[in-house]
């Protein structure tokens, strides 16, 4: 069966699974809608380049928006990283109504900024689900759904790195399931009936508190190092940025004034936390400091 398909997209997750949908000749996306907001240029110039009409509008869900998109007569509506909510009309519009690519393993990990929370919660998997769109917030039916193993080593870097290729190849394999009829969905209520949901992280929140474990903190600074907003911390009344934090193994649980800077050298310091103390290796700051001080606890 041949599918023709509404793509609404952003970021390289979308480039790669455009990519890999361009190729086939049995689906063929018919517009491409973007971010109001958005910045991406890429889509702008696939759209030029296969010659596919370029679509943005501030309510997908307007009667404007859905007359325009209606003439396209389309098979199914794909959702990768678009940040609208499809209501009612618009999922019902074509027949196969619509599918959304979420990087988090349904039904746990709803929301936003998955890859953040799933580092800061230590999780030791991820998961990525195809899943069609309902009225609720990614409560769909699953078509389908794997886990990639997180190590002590992974950061908001690299699993963004996985993300971007595997949630291609998984949109990818679910439009091939689609288009042959051999979808089998799992309902969510059957993994779990209330699942969990994640916030959308704001600026503040990559604020440090040094009153946690250093298990805690480190995981926290990995969660959001670059290309996330990075942590950042205040000594002397001045911000600092923290990339990356390392744990010392078998370090002792003492107490100790938390926030303070207990040894420095070439190769970054050490800072007490709640239970024993962290290694500081990557960091931005414009001043001088010395063994002795304290950051904000925060």
């Amino acid at each position: 069966m041949k599918l023709s398909i509404g793509y609404f997209a952003d970021g390289p997750w979308s480039h790669n699974a455009f990519q890999k949908i361009i190729k086939d000749k049995d689906l063929t996306i018919k517009f491409i809608c973007v971010r109001y907001d958005t910045n991406d240029q890429i889509l702008k110039q696939f759209s030029e380049e296969y010659n596919i009409p370029y679509l943005k509008h501030k309510d997908i869900n307007s009667d404007e928006f859905i007359n325009k998109i209606k003439i396209f007569n389309c098979d199914l509506f794909v959702s990768m990283s678009f940040n609208q909510i499809f209501k009612k009309r618009i999922i019902n519009l074509p027949p196969l109504k619509c599918i959304n690519c979420h990087a988090g393993k349904l039904p746990f990990y709803r929301g936003r900024n998955i890859l953040n929370w799933v580092l800061i919660n230590d999780e030791k998997d991820f998961g990525i689900t195809v899943h069609f769109i309902d009225e609720g917030i990614d409560t769909g039916d699953i078509i389908l759904q794997k886990c990639f193993s997180i190590s002590n080593n992974d950061t908001y870097a690299s699993l963004l790195k996985i993300a971007h290729v595997e949630c291609a190849n998984i949109l990818f394999e679910s439009l091939t399931l689609l288009k042959q009829g051999k979808v089998t969905i799992k309902k969510q209520n059957e993994i779990d009936p209330i699942g969990s949901y994640c916030s959308t992280r704001v600026i503040g929140d990559e604020n440090i508190n040094w009153n946690q474990t250093s298990r805690q903190l480190y995981n926290f600074v990995r969660a959001i190092c670059s290309p996330g907003p990075q942590s950042r911390a205040f000594l002397n009344n001045k911000e600092m940025k923290i990339n990356k934090v390392l744990e010392i193994n078998n370090s002792t649980v003492y107490k100790g004034i938390i926030g303070a800077i207990l040894f420095k050298d070439e190769s970054g310091f050490l800072v007490k936390t709640a239970d024993t103390f962290v290694k500081v290796v990557e960091y931005e700051y414009v001043g001088k400091f010395k063994v002795g001080d304290r950051f904000e606890i925060g």
